[in-house]
Order: C-alpha cells, then sequence, then structure tokens
C-alpha cells in the first residue's frame, strides 16, 4: 500500500507570483507550505542551496515540510550543454562530478539520502557528433563514482527521451537499465516520471515492473501529456487509466518514498497552491481505488488470464460505482 505521502516541484511555486521583487527559496517553500496534504519538497542542486542546505531544511520543517532529497541540476555552468558527464573535455566531466558529489555531501549535513539525476545535458544532436560507445563509457564511469562515493546515498536516475539535447543518452528504461546493470551498485534506482514515460512511447505499469524486477523504484513523479513533450499537465488530466494502473504495480512494490507532483503550472501561470491541492486531492482519490483493485481476487484471475474484458468491467463497476 502506498503511504499519503506527497512532494512537489519548488519552482512551480514561483508561477502567478504577486509580489514584484524575485522570490527566494524561503519564500517558494513558504508559499508550497500552505498547500493542504503537502508533506515533502525536493530542492533542486546547486539552485536551491542558499543561503545553506542547512538554514534552507530548517525553514521548511518549521513550515511543515520535509525535504525528501536533492535534485541535481546541470544548467548552471554554460560548459555543461556540451554535456556533463559525457562532455568531451575530461575537466568538465570531472567539474560535474565534484558538483554532484558537493550535493552528496550536502545530503548529509541534512540528513538525507536521495539523489535524482536527469542527465539532460548528456547526449547528441547530430550524427557524427559523438563516439557513442565513449561518451556511455564516461556516462558509466562518472555515475559509478558518484555512487560509490557514498553508498549510504542512493542515486536515482531520471530518464527522459530529449530536451535540452536533441538525444539523451539515457533516453528510455532500456538504456537506463542497461547502465544500472554495468555499475551493478546496490544504490543506483530509477525516478519514475509519468510525462517521460509517455514521450518514451513506453507503458507506464511496465515500466514499473520491469524496474521492480532488475532494479528499484526510488521515485515517482506523476504528471500528465499527450505523449509528445513533457506537458506537465496535472495528474490524470489525460490518461487517467495509466495513471492508476501504474500506482496499482506501484504498490505491489517495495516503494515508500513520496508521490512527486512534476507539474508546471508556471507554464500557464495557474495558481499553484490550488494546482498540487488538486493533484493531491486526485491521487488520494485514486489511492483508494487501487486499494480497492488490490483485495479483487476476480481482477487479479482476470489478469493472469489476459481476460480484459472482464477486468474492464470490474474496473469501470469501482471507479463508476
Amino acid at each position: 500500500m502506498l503511504e499519503h505521502k506527497f512532494a512537489t516541484r519548488l519552482n512551480s511555486f514561483k508561477s502567478n507570483w504577486l509580489q514584484n521583487s524575485k522570490p527566494s527559496v524561503m519564500d517558494i517553500i513558504k508559499r508550497a507550505s500552505s498547500v493542504k496534504g503537502l508533506t515533502h519538497v525536493d530542492l533542486n542542486y546547486p539552485d536551491h542551496a542558499e543561503p545553506s542546505l542547512k538554514d534552507i531544511t530548517k525553514y521548511a520543517r518549521e513550515s511543515g515540510l520535509k525535504i525528501n532529497g536533492l535534485a541535481m541540476r546541470y544548467y548552471t555552468n554554460p560548459s555543461f550543454k556540451l554535456g556533463a558527464f559525457t562532455n568531451p573535455e575530461k575537466k568538465i566531466r570531472q567539474e560535474a562530478i565534484d558538483l554532484t558529489k558537493k550535493a552528496i555531501d550536502g545530503l548529509r549535513e541534512i540528513n538525507s539520502n536521495l539523489l535524482t539525476v536527469w542527465l539532460g545535458q548528456d547526449g547528441f544532436d547530430y550524427g557524427f557528433q559523438v563516439d557513442y560507445k565513449k561518451i556511455w563509457n564516461d556516462e558509466i564511469q562518472a555515475i559509478k563514482e558518484i555512487a560509490e562515493y557514498d553508498k549510504e546515498c542512493f542515486i536515482s536516475i531520471e530518464y527522459k527521451p530529449n530536451e535540452p539535447r536533441a538525444y539523451s543518452l539515457l533516453s528510455n528504461l532500456g538504456t537506463t537499465l542497461l547502465a544500472i546493470k554495468e555499475i551493478n551498485l546496490d544504490n543506483i534506482g530509477v525516478t519514475i516520471d509519468f510525462a517521460h514515460i509517455l514521450y518514451s512511447n513506453e507503458q507506464p505499469a511496465l515500466v514499473a515492473a520491469l524496474i521492480d524486477k532488475h532494479s528499484k523504484i526510488l521515485g515517482l513523479h506523476l504528471n500528465d501529456g499527450y505523449g509528445k513533450r513533457d506537458d506537465g499537465l496535472m495528474v490524470g488530466s489525460v490518461h487517467q487509466l495509466a495513471t492508476i494502473e501504474l500506482l496499482y504495480y506501484v504498490a505491489k512494490t517495495n516503494y515508500d518514498g513520496p508521490i512527486y507532483f512534476d507539474t508546471f503550472p508556471d507554464t500557464t501561470n495557474m495558481d499553484p497552491v490550488k494546482e498540487c491541492e488538486l493533484n493531491i486531492e486526485t491521487v488520494k482519490k485514486q489511492l483508494k481505488l487501487v486499494n480497492k483493485l488490490l483485495l479483487n481476487n476476480e481482477l487479479t484471475t482476470a489478469i493472469e488470464n489476459q481476460d480484459s474484458i472482464t477486468s474492464h468491467r470490474i474496473f469501470n463497476s469501482i471507479l463508476y460505482p
């Protein structure tokens, strides 16, 4: 059973900002703390590390929120545009590795142990641009180095097909699991991002099942979209059945972290507090359905027999009583 722990993308709360001045991290956390039912936030690193991770964590705690972990961002250094771990220059690759190690040091300071790594800068844009085997080896060695730096820290890979590069090196579940298999360390796993899965042309529940079989789920990002890009829409707004099926299969795993809303209310200047509250409300209702589905032996039998008519009749009877 999935617990009712909910985290959110902190930068969402810059949306529709009413003050003239640029909001600080503390300002954003304060606004997020007004969301009913929100329990955690993630901090981007190094973006959200000032004045200090300790001060931010203390303020979040006083505001009623816990820090779920840190999410690496490699866009602070313009040199990383050509790659962080896969940059052609060894010095720049090491800068990216060292920056990541600083994030792990920061996690130690705030008694957290989850680092989400999104390697959007690691990839290519043109034919004859890269030596594919070399950048693969550079990627593997870099991830291995940061994972070995502190084996008590969990490194969670969040894969994505593209953006900002035309092709990401870790673009789908297959390449991600292959990388994890090569690295062969117990503190590496995968962050599921619903919209990323959609436009990787993958099936969310299958992704969850395969991660659970071959690695571990370390993060669960919910959102929605139309499968052509990272839309970041509200949960269940397009793919309701697929979202519920994903939650059904994640509930069968050992995942016990928060459900994180990686949505973009700032794209259309929505009220981020109301948007986040609706996401929480939606997922709570979905989890009630999931709990009923998990206890339904007839559904289990229908799935075993690949009997789609029966399984959908059961699903519909619970969804539309």
